[in-house]
């Protein structure tokens, strides 16, 4: 067994700190269809699995316009909105007259950088794709 895959909270290594949390912020930012499913595919198994204790996902940038031109980004999408908290930028999805679409996928249509910085100092983890 790997040892990584053992609960490391308690590994003598970490020097007594565990963890530094098990909160999530996936953040899809990317307009590359590969790199979004990839991200969009790991938030969707976290959260199917229960491998964190909670995962947010946020659409930013490039990836709001994905979504909703991209059927596969799309129909994934619809899936992680089933499944958990999902959000998109609307600053940005405004400027290109996609929040309706987006709402449509069933995000949150926010504005997200207050949120986004909420959820940071309540310890959740940014990932990035």
């Amino acid at each position: 067994m790997h040892p990584l895959s053992k609960d490391v909270s308690t590994r003598e290594d970490t020097g007594g700190l565990g963890l530094m949390g098990s909160k999530l912020l996936v953040i899809i930012a990317t307009g590359e269809k590969e790199k979004a499913l990839a991200g969009m595919m790991y938030a969707g198994n976290a959260i199917k699995h229960s491998w964190l204790d909670d995962v947010k996902v946020f659409f930013f940038g490039p990836s709001e316009r994905l979504a909703v031109e991209d059927e596969q980004v799309s129909e994934k999408a619809k899936e992680l909105t089933a499944a958990g908290e999902c959000f998109a930028c609307k600053a940005i999805s405004d400027k290109e007259g996609i929040s309706t679409e987006l709402e449509k996928l069933g995000a949150k249509v926010e504005y997200v950088g207050p949120i986004v910085s909420t959820f940071i100092k309540d310890s959740y983890i940014p990932m990035v794709w």
